[in-house]
């Protein structure tokens, strides 16, 4: 078989001519069209590769569809925190370079399916209201994504308030501010969501949770919550609290009140504290009011006591008194005038009631404290009526300490009687003379200048008699006492290591009685 350029073919073993046509030559490019270029650029900003498909492009379109899926998949569903800015980013770059090389394309590549170039330029802009829809929708869902963030955030605030409502404020007390936090974040940062406009309705069950041991009548647990509550505007600025600004105020007044009368009542140390805070936090409440006549009827009360069992505790009692009262500040000048009238009478009972406490000592058998107690008082109410009695009971009790017997019974203000006893000082000490019975009282003899202490091997001897030196001058006293026993005490003055003597004498009438005191070496004084 041979051929010739025109393609005529001869099959040389049949004799057969064939004719087979020239290929056509490849359409020329399209003149150039900007008004095309740009319809193709247009298209393709749509995001889905339209531009593309009018110039038969269909491996780039499908680019297109696979890069505007990846972002969907990224973006959807909507985040609060909206699309992650690099793919974002690489979109819009995506975009930018599809819509160029779609501009380079269409310049001189003809179009198919919309041949005229306005139309699919007007088409490219009608379809730009897509990927604009789309931005208005995602951030409309994104604005729900974040309202829906703010109220779970106000629930768990609300979840917070009440797992913290079961445990004692002291441990709850953080949680309740964690809370707190996040509603004033709503209400300062957030302050159009709807979270934020539930704050306010939240904050109801807030103030009823922290303050739900004074609904219980649990008045000193609820002091703290309740001053605590007072705080909590401070903490949201520009919220309408409403009657919950003042919620606390009465309920603290109360608590406070309450709590310190319990406190006063029980004889506990902090009620002035607490009565004190209600005085000058709230100097005007009905709750205010009633604090002086609490503090009355306590004196009152302690001052009873001094006639009970415990009169030495009824006395120290109304001291402490005196002094706490004496340390409230009240906000009223007439409040303060009656607290200071009450602080004298705790002092002036008390005092008065020194006497009745060493006579209890006394009877006790307490004697070192009812010497003391009787001293004190004897010395601080030198006018009183019980002043002489409390002298003598203080010498009685000096005697008992080293003469158990004589503190068998409370001294009198009887005096004289009709034996006579005459009390020498044979010692070159001063020596002070008590003594206890149905008379009691003291006095103290001077030092007898040529006497000296005798040693002890002489007094154990039986011929040893002191006061027994006719020529020496013994410093005596003559008392006159009544029938019955006597006890007394030699004790030298001004040598406190030294030990007292003593003697018990049965006196009869028709006697005369002499006693001598004497002092042994090393070994104290005796008779």
């Amino acid at each position: 078989m041979s051929g010739d350029q025109y393609g005529r073919y001869n099959d040389t073993d049949h004799n057969t001519f064939y004719y087979v046509p020239p290929m056509p030559p490849a359409p020329p490019p399209a003149p150039a069209d900007g008004a095309r270029a740009v319809a193709v650029a247009v298209l393709n900003l749509s995001g889905l590769g339209l531009g593309y498909a009018l110039v038969r492009r269909w491996a780039l379109m499908a680019l297109c569809w696979i890069a505007t899926v990846v972002l969907l998949f990224v973006a959807l569903p909507a985040d609060p925190d909206g699309v992650p800015g690099p793919a974002l980013v690489l979109y819009v770059l995506f975009l930018i370079a599809v819509a160029a090389d779609g501009a380079r394309v269409g310049l001189r590549t003809r179009l198919t399916g919309l041949q005229r170039a306005p139309l699919a330029l007007g088409l490219g802009l009608l379809l730009l209201v897509v990927p604009a829809g789309g931005v208005v929708l995602y951030d409309s869902a994104r604005d729900e994504a974040t309202q829906q963030m703010l109220l779970d955030r106000l629930d768990e605030a609300d979840e917070l308030v009440q797992a913290a409502g079961d445990r004692p404020f002291d441990s709850a007390q953080a949680d309740y501010r964690k809370a707190l936090g996040v509603y004033a974040d709503l209400r300062s940062d957030h302050s159009g969501s709807r979270a934020a406009e539930r704050v306010p309705a939240r904050m109801k069950t807030y103030y009823t949770t922290v303050g739900a041991a004074y609904a219980q009548g649990d008045y000193c647990e609820a002091v703290e919550p309740l001053k605590y509550l007072r705080t909590v505007p401070k903490s949201l600025p520009g919220t309408d609290l409403g009657a919950l600004k003042t919620w606390p105020d009465d309920r603290l007044a109360t608590s406070l009140y309450e709590c310190a009368s319990t406190a006063l009542t029980a004889g506990e140390a902090n009620w002035g504290s607490q009565y004190g805070e209600l005085l000058t936090t709230f100097p005007e409440s009905e709750q205010a009011a009633k604090v002086e006549p609490a503090v009355a009827a306590a004196v009152v009360r302690t001052e009873k006591d001094l006639h009970g069992a415990e009169p030495c505790s009824a006395v120290q009692r109304l001291r402490t008194l005196g002094s706490q009262i004496d340390g409230l500040e009240a906000g009223q000048a007439d409040i303060g005038a009656a607290l200071d009238k009450d602080s004298r009478r705790a002092t002036t009972s008390a005092d008065t009631g020194t006497y009745t406490c060493g006579v209890d000592q006394y009877r006790d058998g307490d004697f070192e404290s009812a010497q003391t107690t009787m001293t004190e008082y004897a010395s601080a109410h030198k006018t009183a009526k019980n002043a002489g009695l409390a002298k003598k009971i203080a010498i009685a009790a000096e005697i008992a300490q080293t003469v158990p017997a004589a503190g068998k019974k409370l001294p009198t203000t009887r005096t004289g009687g009709s034996i006579s006893v005459t009390v020498q000082n044979d010692s070159p000490d001063a020596v002070t003379v008590l003594f206890t019975g149905p008379v009691t009282g003291s006095f103290t003899l001077k030092a007898c200048g040529s006497c000296k202490a005798y040693s002890f091997s002489s007094t154990i001897n039986p011929s040893f008699e002191p006061c027994n030196d006719s020529g020496k001058n013994y410093p005596q006293r003559t008392i006159s006492l009544p029938v019955g026993t006597t006890f007394f005490l030699h004790k030298p003055n001004g040598d406190s290591s030294a030990t007292p003597a003593s003697d018990t004498a049965k006196l009869e009438s028709g006697y005369i009685y002499t006693e001598c005191a004497y002092t042994t070496q090393s070994l104290g004084s005796g008779l």
